[in-house]
C-alpha cells in the first residue's frame, strides 16, 4: 500500500493528473476492504472509511494554515462531497469515465488542475457543480491513508489482507515467471 501512495504522490509531480485522480478514488475501497474481514471492498465499506480518513483532511488542512490565533473562530468548515457522493462520483468516473452521476447531488465534480489559475477554489459550489482542487483531493485521501496505516497495519484483518495485496516482485513470482520484475 505505500508503494501505490508513494507512486500516486509521483504521478501528482509529474503532473498525471488522470492518472493520480483515478487512482486517489481507488484508495479508500482499497483500504475499506484492507480492514475489513472478508477483504472485499463494497460502497458502504468505502463511504466509511472516505468519511473517517479522508473528509476531516480538508478542514484540518485549512485551519492548519491559518495564524494560530484565529484558528478557534473556525467552526462550521466541513468539506461538502461526503462519503456517498464520493463513491458516485468514485462509480461515475471508473466505470464510465465521467464526472456526472444520475443521482448525484451535484450536476457534475469539476476538478482543477493546480498551477491553472492563482486562485485556489476547493470544495466550491457553481451553480450546481462542486469545484475541488486536484491536487488538495488527493493529498487529502494520501494523507488519510498514511494516517489510517499508521494505526492499522498491526489489525489481524488488515495483516491478512495486505499478505494478498498487490506488490512488485524485482525477481520475479516463482512459479509463474522468475528473472523479471512483475506486479501480482
Amino acid at each position: 500500500m505505500h508503494a501505490l501512495i508513494d507512486q500516486i504522490e509521483s504521478s501528482l509531480a509529474s503532473r498525471q493528473y488522470y492518472l493520480s485522480l483515478f487512482t486517489s478514488l481507488s484508495v479508500p475501497d482499497i483500504a475499506g476492504a484492507l480492514g475489513s474481514e472478508n477483504g472485499e471492498a463494497t460502497g458502504k465499506k468505502f463511504a466509511a472509511w472516505y468519511e473517517a480518513w479522508v473528509r476531516p483532511r480538508f478542514r484540518e488542512n485549512v485551519v492548519a494554515g491559518l495564524p494560530h490565533d484565529v484558528r478557534h473562530h473556525i467552526k462550521d468548515l466541513e468539506n461538502p462531497l461526503d462519503g456517498d457522493s464520493c463513491y458516485q462520483f468514485r462509480c461515475s468516473l471508473l466505470h464510465q469515465g465521467s464526472t456526472q452521476h444520475p443521482k448525484s447531488k451535484f450536476t457534475r465534480i469539476i476538478f482543477i488542475e493546480p498551477g491553472a489559475t492563482t486562485n485556489v477554489i476547493h470544495y466550491g459550489r457553481m451553480n450546481d457543480a462542486l469545484c475541488i482542487d486536484l491536487a488538495h483531493f488527493c493529498t487529502e485521501v494520501l494523507q488519510g491513508a498514511r494516517a489510517w496505516l499508521a494505526g492499522h497495519e498491526g489489525d489481524p484483518d488488515v495483516q491478512r489482507n495486505l499478505a494478498r495485496f498487490v506488490q512488485r516482485h524485482p525477481n520475479g513470482l516463482a512459479p509463474y515467471i522468475v528473472g523479471v520484475p512483475v506486479i501480482g
